[in-house]
């Protein structure tokens, strides 16, 4: 388990992608995370002393468990990032992938001009920020769907279903709920399973991919799809 900042920035060095280019982007977030919280409490100030380890890796960790080049703006569909809040994972994803679509949906005004700012400041040409509750986003089908703190599972699956194929995959950073919440889970039909956290040894993170509703189980539709 990554235990502080110098384990957290020497995992970041191996991870494949992560050149010069990347990790001046990341180092130009944290320099832009630390100076808008001053403004907006867009994360915890006690996690800043730690940023590299809560924010940056804890995001990053996700990639491991996706295909590469599998997944790219080219021959598949976006990263759906929901509830991205700060932009985490959605805005980590986009810096070091920043060939691949990766569409961040967050519904609060101050939070979204904080996300497109970014965007444009790293020159994010492929990341998209929806700027609008996630029932109202349209119908799309998407490569991957991740979601941290964003709603209890059974909500986010009624949410999201309807941009999943059964070539989605999920993953859902979910803290210490991560087992609970996978055991309670019914009415869907999945290949869920907790993978741990390499930022915090308690924490989990729900991935696999998802099947669909059992019978009778109606899907969330968007009002605009």
């Amino acid at each position: 388990m990554i235990a502080d900042e110098a384990a957290a920035l020497a995992w970041l060095e191996q991870l494949p992608g992560f050149d010069s280019a990347a990790k001046a982007r990341a180092e130009r977030l944290v320099a832009m995370l630390k100076e808008e919280n001053e403004h907006q409490n867009l994360v915890s100030s006690g996690s800043l002393a730690e940023v590299w380890r809560r924010h940056i890796v804890d995001s990053a960790q996700l990639l491991t468990h996706v295909a590469w080049p599998d997944v790219s703006r080219e021959t598949s569909g976006p990263w759906l990032d929901m509830g991205t809040g700060a932009g985490f994972p959605g805005l980590v994803i986009a810096l070091m992938r920043p060939e691949m679509a990766v569409w961040m949906v967050e519904s609060r005004a101050r939070r979204v001009d904080w996300l497109q700012r970014v965007c444009d400041d790293l020159d994010l040409k492929a990341a998209k920020v929806i700027g609008s509750r996630l029932e109202l986003v349209e119908s799309q089908a998407v490569s991957v769907i991740s979601a941290r703190a964003f709603a209890p599972l059974p909500r986010l699956l009624e949410l999201s279903a309807r941009f999943s194929t059964k070539a989605t995959t999920w993953l859902l950073p979910k803290g210490r709920s991560a087992g609970q919440e996978l055991a309670e889970l019914t009415g869907w039909r999945h290949m869920f399973h907790v993978e741990p956290s390499i930022t915090d040894g308690e924490a989990g993170i729900i991935m696999g991919r998802l099947e669909g509703p059992t019978d009778g189980k109606k899907r969330a539709k968007s009002k605009r799809a």
